[in-house]
């Protein structure tokens, strides 16, 4: 990533990678990552799961120094092949940790929830993996922005609908839905995972439920906006 150039997969060197060791990759970039601004969830769509052959979602982390603010501009430069996506970000108001977490627990534990942009930069060629590859490269997190939170209380995620334009055009629409049914069932998903781990969702942390439309290729001078029913929307300009 240091030279902004993508390389073969893991796996294409070292065949055994599974993803139990995957995760232990990540792991390891996660302790040399700096301060943890919360975690991000992959392969949330059943059809996406049949697509590539895995019965379950993966998660990567989100560090604190990948974050864009609200109107600064996303530098491309810094990037291998970045792709932005739309998705609902939760904030949480409080813990969620241990096995039996539930979509309603989550929704009873976010103080709010929000339109976030995620930008996608894997460091493999072309964005061609296996799913411990992309485990291992943090599933290809780059940057993010997260919009203004509202109030998840008379808000039904399932339902809402979600834009995406590049340069003033419409690239892709989707519903809430597209994540694991309701983007809450995500988030459980989620701190069950973690609980197994001896690791919880803590307050103040944010987590990307998933991507809810296929990730556009954006370069210097593009122009995203994410759109989100009742959430408003996130513009990110590129250079």
């Amino acid at each position: 990533m240091a030279n902004r150039r993508p390389i073969e997969k893991l796996s294409a060197e070292f065949a055994e990678l599974d993803l139990p060791g995957a995760y232990q990759v990540q792991r390891h970039l996660r302790a040399s990552g700096g301060a943890l601004a919360g975690w991000k969830l992959g392969l949330t769509s059943r059809a996406k799961q049949v697509q590539v052959g895995v019965d379950d979602p993966v998660y990567g982390f989100l560090s604190g120094v990948n974050a864009v603010d609200l109107g600064a501009p996303l530098e491309t430069a810094q990037l291998i092949q970045p792709r932005c996506e739309p998705e609902i970000v939760f904030i949480l108001g409080r813990e969620l940790a241990g096995p039996h977490v539930t979509a309603v627990d989550v929704l009873a534990a976010t103080s709010g929830v929000a339109v976030g942009i995620e930008v996608l930069d894997s460091r493999y060629i072309d964005y061609r993996f296996t799913t411990a590859d992309v485990v291992a490269d943090n599933t290809s997190a780059g940057r993010f922005v997260v919009g203004t939170p509202e109030s998840p209380d008379t808000i039904d995620l399932r339902l809402i609908g979600v834009v995406l334009e590049k340069n003033g055009k419409v690239v892709a629409t989707a519903s809430g839905a597209a994540s694991m049914g309701h983007p809450a069932a995500a988030v459980a998903w989620l701190a069950r995972r973690l609980a197994a781990e001896g690791e919880a969702l803590r307050a103040g942390e944010i987590v990307f439920s998933g991507g809810l439309t296929a990730a556009v290729p954006v370069g210097a001078d593009d122009v995203v906006v994410a759109s989100i029913d009742r959430l408003g929307s996130v513009e990110l300009g590129c250079r």
